[in-house]
């Protein structure tokens, strides 16, 4: 009498993603148990798992696997062969226990097999068919991944920033987060901003978790060192050259990470008083930073005052009250400040220089242009020594590196032409609004504020003998040199007139010489 085997009941989804394929198992769950149903076979138990079976280590089909083989003999009920294996692994296992008669009957829904050397067959080239469909689809996405990479297109899902063009098969900047993402990266490049303030700062524009709060510290330091908004794109930890539009320029991002460095092992201690002036000036005899503390007077007032930390040992230099100290501070400002009338003029002037360089010089874009395809004869090269194996991976990627932002300077530099603009404009520019905020914060009370704004404009801040110095670019001392010559000019004119002849010639020589200064030495 022949008996019927009874069956294991096996399903599996390819995916772990509740997503996706979420009416998968179910199906086949539903399907098979009419089947059992319609040719009366009995269910021992139903294994169901979500996993690819491309790769050998399925926790659930090994557990059914292990009963099969401590079994006198069972059946195993799935919706296919590929459900049961796509690897050679477990498809092995699967025939060898058909061979040792621990599977007595396998039977698929769409499926036809017997316990035959016909059968035995079929069924290994049906598994043989499951492996290479999965090897076939992953070499067919393999070689997808490398078209889009000799076209320089973006893999993917668009980064925050950009939003995905399906007809350009490619990435472009979003109408308001890629805004947003050049002010992050100008806001964190002044130097006045962690982590977690610069997150606040993109919570009030709306840029939030999904839990709606404030962006975590390692998401914020993530889009500050994305190279995406450069114009590349990464695959497997290489970076590649992009074809669409980068958000930011290489100065900036530039900025930003040598801003990153300098926080890179910040001192973790908090906050508990207010000291707006640390962190600013070092003793200049011991090179001991200036340190803060509380003070109390015989009267019962309290102050604060500075010091030397005495770090690096004994240092005879005296403390200095926070109230003198700023007042040399705001005293050191107003010799290189300009008043409203003479910046505004200045602004006007350069405009009108910026309207006579809106073309290049076709010389010099000849040059860059040909230094580009000098940097891209390199990467040929490059690739090809190490494809050649003359080089090791790790030299390869950090060359390529080098190439990569060397090129993007040259392509900068080259877009700054196209459009008329030179080098030496913006600061310019930038100096002129600093020489007007250096007036406006020779007058404020704001103490952090002044010392961001020194920060921002001031070397080698020192204090020696309860005096404080800093030092500033030749552009500031060269008009500081003139601020008593112009101050002279400028008694004789009423409140907000016109800016006499007098000081146009002395302004005129002030901002000629910060042109030719910023022209030699850009930014």
């Amino acid at each position: 009498m022949n008996i019927k085997p009874k069956y294991f009941l096996y399903a599996r989804k390819s995916t772990e993603d509740d997503d996706r394929q979420v009416m998968s198992i179910e199906a086949q769950l539903f399907e098979l148990r009419e089947f059992a149903r319609r040719e009366n076979f009995e269910i021992l138990e139903e294994f169901q798992e979500a996993k690819s079976a491309k790769t050998p280590g399925r926790e659930v089909f090994g557990e059914m696997m292990a009963k099969v083989e401590k079994s006198d003999g069972v059946g195993i009920l799935a919706w296919h062969p590929d459900r049961l294996a796509r690897n050679s692994i477990d498809g092995g296992r699967i025939i060898y226990a058909v061979d040792t008669h621990k599977i007595l009957s396998l039977r698929f829904s769409t499926f036809w097999f017997e316990p035959t050397p016909q059968g035995l067959f079929m069924l290994q080239v049906a598994f043989g068919q499951s492996k290479y469909y999965s090897d076939n689809l992953a070499e067919n996405i393999k070689r997808g991944i490398r078209q889009k990479l000799r076209r320089k297109e973006w893999l993917g899902l668009a980064p925050f920033g950009y939003q995905n063009n399906p007809l350009k098969r490619n990435i472009e900047p979003h109408p308001n987060e890629a805004r947003i993402v050049k002010l992050a990266f100008e806001e964190y490049a002044k130097g006045g901003h962690s982590f977690v303030s610069l997150a606040q700062f993109l919570a009030d524009l709306g840029v939030v978790s999904k839990n709606r709060t404030p962006l975590a510290k390692v998401s914020i330091k993530r889009l500050l060192t994305n190279r995406a908004y450069l114009g590349f794109l990464k695959h497997k930890g290489e970076w590649f050259d992009g074809n669409f539009e980068p958000i930011i320029s290489p100065a900036l991002f530039e900025a930003v990470e040598k801003i990153l460095k300098t926080k890179e092992r910040p001192r973790h201690r908090r906050a508990k008083h207010d000291f707006p002036f640390t962190g600013l000036f070092r003793c200049a005899e011991c090179g001991s930073m200036i340190s803060a503390q509380w003070a109390v007077n015989r009267w019962g007032t309290k102050y604060r005052y500075y010091r030397c930390s005495k770090k690096r040992g004994r240092c005879s230099q005296p403390y200095i009250q926070e109230t003198e100290l700023a007042r040399q501070i705001k005293s050191r400002l107003q010799t290189i400040s300009l008043c409203d009338e003479m910046t505004n003029w200045m602004l006007g002037e350069v405009k009108k220089w910026e309207r006579e360089e809106t073309s290049a010089s076709q010389s010099e874009f000849q040059n860059l242009s040909e230094n580009i395809k000098t940097a891209e004869a390199k990467m040929e090269k490059l690739v090809s020594t190490y494809l050649d194996g003359d080089i090791p991976k790790q030299t390869y990627l950090k060359k390529k590196d080098e190439i990569l932002l060397a090129s993007a300077v040259l392509e900068q530099k080259k877009k700054d032409f196209e459009n008329g603009r030179k080098n030496w404009v913006e600061p310019l520019r930038e100096w002129i609004l600093d020489t007007k905020q250096a007036d406006f914060l020779s007058k404020s009370e704001n103490y952090h504020e002044i010392k961001t704004f020194v920060q921002k404009i001031g070397t080698n801040p020192r204090v020696r003998n309860k005096s404080a110095v800093f030092d500033f670019c030749p552009a500031s001392q060269f008009a500081a040199k003139r601020q008593t010559i112009l101050r002279s000019a400028a008694t004789s004119r009423p409140r907000g007139a016109k800016l006499s002849n007098r000081e146009v010639s002395i302004g005129g020589d002030i901002l000629h010489f910060a042109r030719t200064f910023f022209e030699r030495n850009g930014n």
